[in-house]
C-alpha cells in the first residue's frame, strides 16, 4: 500500500485536477453571464427555427423529378422546444431568496418556490427526453439521409442550449452586484 500524496485533499472527488481558471471579471461578472444567457438562448432558438425553415422549403435538386421531401418539421417537433422553453420561464421566474429560505415570509412560500422549480427543472427534463426520443424515432430509425437528420439534431441543440441558458441565467442572476450589501452581523 502506497502512502498518499502530500498534496492530496480526501474531500475531491476528481483525481486529475481541473485547471485552476482564475477569470475574475471583476463588477461585470453578473452582466457578462447575463448576455452569454442571452447568447445561449439565442442560439438555441436559431438552430431549430432555421431547421424549419429549412424543412419548409424543402424539394428535390433541379432537373430531378419533382419527388416530395421524406420528412417535414410538424408540430410534435416543436412541442419538446416549448416544454423547455416553459421550464425555462418557470425557473427563472422564481425569487432566489424564497428558494433559500431567506426571507421572513410565510414558511410554505419555501417549499411551494421548491416545488415549482422542480416543476421546471422537470419540463426542461422532458422536453429535452421527448426530442431525444424524436430524434432516434423520427429521423435515426427511418434512415434519412443526413439532410433530413439535421432536423432532429436541430430539436437535440436547441434543447441543450436552452438548459444551458437556464443554468447560466441562474448563477448570473444568483451573484451579487456590486451594489449588494452583506449587512449580516
Amino acid at each position: 500500500m502506497s502512502l498518499p500524496r502530500s498534496d492530496y485533499d480526501p474531500r475531491r472527488v476528481c483525481l486529475n485536477p481541473f485547471p485552476d481558471l482564475n477569470l475574475n471579471f471583476g463588477k461585470h461578472r453578473r452582466t457578462i453571464g447575463i448576455y452569454l444567457a442571452g447568447a445561449l438562448f439565442a442560439l438555441a432558438n436559431w438552430t431549430f427555427l432555421d431547421a424549419a425553415i429549412l424543412s419548409a422549403h424543402a424539394h428535390a435538386p433541379y432537373g430531378d423529378p419533382q419527388i416530395p421531401p421524406l420528412v417535414h418539421v410538424q408540430f410534435v417537433d416543436w412541442v419538446p422546444g416549448i416544454c423547455s422553453l416553459l421550464g425555462m420561464l418557470i425557473i427563472n421566474l422564481i425569487d432566489k431568496d424564497r428558494i433559500r429560505g431567506d426571507d421572513y415570509g410565510d414558511s410554505t412560500a419555501v417549499w411551494r418556490a421548491r416545488l415549482f422549480l422542480f416543476i421546471g427543472f422537470a419540463f426542461m427534463a422532458g422536453g429535452l427526453a421527448g426530442s431525444v426520443s424524436l430524434l432516434v424515432l423520427k429521423y435515426v430509425m427511418m434512415d434519412y439521409p443526413e439532410q433530413f437528420t439535421y432536423y432532429g439534431y436541430a430539436n437535440v441543440s436547441q434543447n441543450v442550449a436552452l438548459m444551458l441558458s437556464s443554468v447560466v441565467l441562474w448563477i448570473a442572476q444568483s451573484a451579487q452586484t456590486e451594489y449588494d450589501y452583506s449587512l449580516t452581523l
